[in-house]
């Protein structure tokens, strides 16, 4: 499995502008969306370069970036977005609200030592504000703007060689960063502070190619580096993730919701996920797309309600097409608390899905489209145990597993079946299953047995280890319609 990646550059004899020389002031107050695009039409129709923000604090709204265009932030440069929603324009072609658009242009980057800050919580409940007087039309459901209609800080789309590099991005009002249906896609060393409202994605990379991200710090509301599928003609490709860290009221790596075309060749290595309140590692197809060709190399998850989440699934009514193959998890060291890991975030993530006991890793397929070729090895995965049967209870009955529902068309998350029947690993509807070189360690003793499958056939377990207190004896593999290599 090998990811082949372009070379990313933005070139070094590159012209600077200033962004003052447009007529665009740092005091924070003027707004200075005009003045901006003014210099950046300008300098993408003269030959390209960059348009570099000196010390200050420059406000905008939307801004469009152009060709050949890089906008560079030194350090103590501040671009904060206006707190009016009436100053951010929501693109009719790509349908969502942005502070940065880009779409359908080539060499474009944000480079510096400098910070956009959306201002989003502010400017979201301005919004809030100005729906509730009729003068925005939005459904304004769970009392929160629908996520389409808030600014995030970037939104890129169709775009060619893109370099992201060295910047802080801050508080947007929706999703952080968007790239979607993009090419040579290069984000490096940028640290996120996305936690002020809900929905606040770290990076969300839809139906893109030849992508690399690393050396990134993401503090996120919802998911941290988040891979998506909007359109069936098109799929994650070609991407390499590494050298990063992250935490967040949802998922670590994610692979979906969305997942109409799919997600392929993959390489992700050398990542740390902390006081995460899902999954570490999800990947979900759900929507009609392929998982496949992935490699994930070096997961360290500390404080994380969930370690690995597979699943497949039909949603909206969807033919179940859905595939998922070939991947390997491997060299994972992970521990799973007892209490809530996101507790007294700004925005947490919900108390759901009771009573359950805690949840095993799970790859849970569906019938008769079985998750196939999974390898994990070299792993230590520490759970909380204490599982207890007064609280919870399921079966490992040939009957008690049938009645644990299917639930293909339901949003897949871990916890959506409450209670189920192992404190390790629950595998169903999976063929081609190897497990290697693991610990699996319980703090406490639990009712459950650590391993569960259900139809899973040709599974292999080579050097599995289980330490649960008070447990000599105990049978910790339990299969079901399953067939052991």
């Amino acid at each position: 499995m090998l990811v082949m990646l372009t070379a990313f550059s933005i070139s070094a004899g590159a012209k600077d502008y200033y962004a003052a020389d447009f007529g665009a002031k740092a005091d924070g107050t003027t707004l200075n969306s005009a003045s901006i695009q003014a210099a950046v039409d300008f300098i993408s129709a003269n030959g390209g370069g960059r348009l570099v923000f000196t010390p200050g604090n420059w406000v905008t709204g939307t801004v469009y970036l152009k060709s050949d265009v890089t906008l560079h932030l030194e350090a103590g440069a501040t671009i904060l977005g206006s707190t009016n929603p009436w100053d951010y324009v929501k693109d009719s072609y790509i349908g969502w609200t942005s502070m940065f658009f880009a779409l359908r242009q080539k060499n474009i980057g944000i480079t510096g030592q400098g910070t956009i800050n959306g201002r989003g919580f502010e400017t979201a409940n301005h919004m809030v504000e100005y729906i509730h007087r009729g003068l925005f039309n939005d459904p304004l459901k769970l009392d929160r703007p629908n996520e389409v209609n808030r600014p995030q800080n970037i939104y890129f789309r169709e775009c060619d060689n893109v370099t992201i590099k060295n910047i802080t991005l801050r508080d947007p009002a929706s999703w952080n960063e968007t790239y979607d249906q993009c090419h040579n896609v290069y984000v490096d060393g940028i640290i996120v502070d996305s936690k002020s409202y809900w929905n606040n994605d770290g990076i969300d990379i839809v139906d893109c190619e030849d992508v690399v991200i690393r050396n990134c710090y993401i503090d996120a509301a919802d998911d941290i580096y988040c891979f998506k599928s909007h359109s069936a003609n098109h799929m994650c490709k070609n991407v390499l993730l590494e050298n990063c860290v992250g935490r967040s009221s949802a998922n670590g790596v994610k692979f979906g919701t969305v997942s109409k075309g799919g997600f392929k060749d993959f390489v992700i290595r050398n990542i740390t996920v902390f006081d995460t309140y899902r999954s570490a590692v999800t990947f979900a197809g759900v929507d009609g797309g392929i998982v496949e060709n992935i490699l994930v190399d070096g997961i360290r998850s500390i404080h994380t309600g969930n370690v690995i989440f597979l699943r497949t699934g039909k949603r909206w009514g969807r033919e179940n097409t859905s595939q998922m193959k070939n991947i390997i998890i491997r060299n994972v060291y992970a521990e799973v608390p007892m209490d809530k890991p996101d507790a007294n975030y700004n925005y947490e993530g919900p108390i759901e899905d009771l009573p359950r006991n805690i949840s095993p890793c799970i790859i849970y397929g569906t019938p008769g489209q079985e998750i196939e070729n999974v390898v994990m090895e070299n792993m230590e995965i520490v759970m909380p145990g204490a599982g207890n049967p007064l609280y919870a209870f399921r079966g490992t009955s040939e009957e008690e597993l049938a009645s644990i529902p299917e639930m293909t068309d339901v949003y897949p998350e871990f916890s959506q079946w409450k209670e189920l029947p192992a404190w390790a690993f629950f595998l169903k509807h999976a063929k081609g299953i190897t497990m290697r070189n693991i610990t699996f360690k319980a703090l406490e003793k639990d009712y459950r047995p650590a391993i569960v499958t259900d139809d899973v056939q040709g599974i292999k377990f080579e050097e599995v280890r289980f330490l649960e207190p008070e447990s000599e004896g105990k049978t910790q593999i339990v299969t079901n319609k399953s067939t052991i290599e």
